[in-house]
């Protein structure tokens, strides 16, 4: 017995031995065994980036979401446990679910039986697309009707989903971004389309991390090191579009889609001075959270699909025989009907209206008169003025699959249609960039729509887009007689244009009526209504702040009613709306827009308040006084009477009163002060949640309530309703 027993502790001895000398158990590391039986990680998820307006409103980000789980094992239970961890009933289980997730009950049960059938020990299963994303809303009645119908076994797990607050929103600009599992099962969200597809590694996070060790229970161990690998969020893109500006859009979009049910619409806002785009929409468009509305075409129309352009072809053909001093506004030329070849051209009206001046021609968008103009300046002239504006090539938008649009410049009669719009193709984006040259005395600014791209995690920008003026073919003089004309469409009594006249604002612009191509080719569509609808126009005419496009495809039109209606009704309502909110007095106003505001950056904030407040100006200081850094709006620019100037000074800022305030000034008050104002509704202030005259930080939130005119005069009308309704009561009560 000695002997075994001394034989034994020798092994063992030397079994010890050779493992504290080699760390190895069987062939296997004893520190790698250890690791893997008592390590853990626990994953920590990064944030998808946003993407926000130019005045840093909330386009699309993540929010918080839940995952359903099921457990199906009893170990999930511990014995004598008195309630359950896992299911006792599946069916009553199913049953709940079903009214609050997308899947049936017998779905379910499916979905347990082959999983149990797969595996008898399953412990736990989900329920796919229908089990995921869910709110915290849901999430909180369910777990309330489990609780209430006994139902156990039910798990939440924390998630992320993309939200998009403003819905159906610009939708086939900023695209889609969805959750998607991978072969390695493992899901994350990806952008499936627009700006989400395009950008999606630059919105994509990286997880983060913690390694721990535990011990064989789980609990963490005593003086063990936590390392920790922080999540990097993804990248936050800042767009040029203005959110106000893009719902005056949607809003239009949709009364008039209501109204005329067209089978195609889409509408460009743009800054004709930087190129930046305000706004861009379409119709049909979908809910960017659920994909309502999505059909089989995924194209952005501004920039992926081409057509003919019709008449508004015509501003670029009058622009360059301006430019080469061809035209004549009181020349006269016999309208109707122009022949060249074997090829005759007609007016809109087939007979015209005998001999007329080319002002009145293109007054009345007379086919016949550009026919005419090409003569005097050469066709082959006009081409080339056509690709300086950059037709026939790629603008070069920060957007992906940009189609380029073909000139047709083989034969005479292709570059005769051309100059009135029919026979070449061109792009929306195309369309804004040339009439940008126009519109800005002859500078051509390049469109974009991303503003930069900053890294949230260290705050640096990454990437920053600035305006880029393009070559342009005419001069500031072309550009300004071209104004004129365009103008002239609007005002003259037998212009194209006249439903496009503004309230108060002087605008021009040019109507289109064009051909439709047949779906195989041959030749064009025809009847009431078969027709692509548009008008290019900028306000106010002097100096343009705005460029708007529009177009209505084939809208059903009712007896008395025109193609040009619906296309007016969008363009009107944008127009005035935007001008408005962009703080530019109608032209009517007896207000005087002559003053110039001057420098006071660096100027002593006492000084600065009492020479603007002798000026006629309203002065709201950020900060608590001193030097001023900056002020808005900057030198130069010309205000009215009465108008906020802000200066900003180091320091705590004293709250103003916001009453009346427009949405772009409370914006720009909170990108200046760098307070957390939440803005809620469109229109002017009309409620703030801290009182004026209260020193805030910037940690405090201020909540300002907007409202629009007709908003309040709605509200007004139903307060004095209400109070006739009491005052009868009462009469009643006193009668009685």
């Amino acid at each position: 017995m000695f002997l075994v027993f001394g034989g034994l502790f020798f092994l063992l001895f030397g079994r010890l031995l050779s493992i504290q000398i080699t760390g190895q158990a069987e062939g296997r590391q004893m520190a790698a065994m250890a690791e893997a039986k008592y390590a853990r990680e626990s994953i920590l998820k990064a944030e998808r980036g946003k993407i926000i307006d130019r005045n840093g409103e909330l386009i699309a980000s993540d929010t918080l979401s839940y995952r359903l789980i099921a457990i199906l094992s009893e170990k999930a239970t511990e014995k004598g446990a008195k309630k359950k961890r896992h299911i006792t009933d599946f069916e009553k289980a199913a049953e709940l679910l079903s009214r609050y997730i997308p899947m049936e009950k017998e779905k379910m049960i499916e979905i347990r039986d082959a999983a149990v059938k797969r595996n008898t020990d399953t412990y736990q299963i989900e329920f796919g697309k229908a089990g995921r994303d869910i709110s915290h809303e849901t999430m909180l009645a369910i777990k309330k009707a489990a609780e209430k119908e006994g139902v156990t076994g039910l798990q939440f797990i924390e998630d992320k989903k993309r939200f998009y607050p403003n819905g159906d929103f610009a939708s086939y600009l900023i695209g889609f971004a969805m959750r998607e599992e991978d072969e390695n099962k493992k899901v994350s969200t990806v952008g499936k389309m627009g700006l989400e597809q395009t950008y999606n590694k630059e919105l994509t996070g990286t997880d983060g991390k913690v390694d721990y060790k535990t011990d064989i229970w789980g609990f963490i161990l005593p003086k063990s090191e936590k390392k920790i690998v922080a999540a990097k969020d993804g990248l936050t893109i800042q767009l040029t579009i203005d959110k106000t500006i893009q719902n005056f859009v949607e809003d239009a979009l949709n009364q008039v889609e209501e109204k005329y049910s067209p089978k195609k619409m889409l509408v460009i806002v743009a800054n004709p001075k930087t190129g930046e785009i305000y706004a861009m929409s379409q119709r049909p468009s979908f809910h960017p959270a659920t994909r309502e509305g999505l059909t089989e075409n995924w194209l952005n129309e501004a920039i992926q699909n081409t057509f003919e352009p019709g008449s508004t072809m015509k501003i670029f053909t009058l622009a360059a025989a301006i430019e080469e001093n061809k035209w004549d506004p009181l020349a006269e030329y016999q309208s109707g009907q122009y022949t060249i070849y074997d090829r005759t051209i007609r007016d809109v009206n087939r007979t015209g209206w005998g001999r007329i001046t080319f002002l009145e021609g293109f007054q009345r968008s007379s086919n016949v008169s550009m026919a005419y103009l090409l003569e005097r300046m050469g066709d082959r002239t006009f081409i080339e003025y056509l690709r300086g504006f950059g037709f026939g090539e790629k603008v070069g938008i920060d957007l992906p699959h940009e189609v380029p649009g073909i000139i047709l410049d083989i034969n005479p009669s292709e570059r005769l249609t051309t100059s009135y719009g029919q026979g070449s193709t061109v792009t929306p984006i195309q369309m804004i960039q040339a009439a940008t040259a126009i519109a800005n005395d002859g500078k051509m600014m390049k469109p974009y729509v991303i503003d930069r791209i900053v890294d949230p995690n260290t705050g640096k920008v990454v990437e920053e887009h600035e305006e880029e003026e393009r070559k342009s073919p005419i001069s500031a003089e072309t550009a300004k007689k071209t104004r004129e004309v365009l103008a002239s469409t609007v005002t003259s009594d037998v212009g194209t244009g006249r439903k496009f006249a503004l309230s108060g604002y002087s605008v021009g612009g040019k109507t289109g009526t064009a051909e439709i191509p047949k779906p195989d080719g041959r030749g064009y569509l025809a009847g009431d209504g078969n027709y692509l609808y548009s008008f290019l126009g900028m306000a106010p005419i002097d100096d343009p702040q705005l460029l708007t496009y529009v177009l209505v495809q084939q809208p059903k039109l009712e007896a008395g009613q025109y193609g040009s209606d619906p296309v007016a009704e969008l363009f009107t309502s944008i127009m005035e709306s935007s001008l408005k909110y962009m703080n530019i007095l109608p032209e009517n106003s007896e207000t005087s827009l002559t003053k110039s505001l001057t420098d006071h950056i660096g100027e002593a904030s006492d000084t600065a308040i009492t020479t603007l407040e002798q000026q006629g100006f309203s002065p709201i200081l950020i900060g608590e006084g001193g030097k001023v850094k900056s002020q808005y709006p900057e030198k130069g620019t010309k205000v009215s009477d009465g108008s906020i100037v802000f200066l900003e000074t180091e320091g705590d800022t004293t709250l103003p009163n916001f009453s009346g305030w427009s949405k772009k000034m409370a914006l720009s008050f909170k990108m200046l002060s760098g307070l957390d104002i939440r803005l809620n509704g469109d229109g002017y202030v009309t409620e703030q949640s801290l009182s004026a005259g209260a020193i805030i930080s910037k940690d405090d939130p201020v909540v300002l309530q907007l409202k629009s005119p007709e908003d309040q005069h709605t509200e007004i009308e139903q307060n004095e309703e209400t109070e006739d309704e009491e005052v009868e009561e009462v009469e009643e009560i006193i009668g009685g």
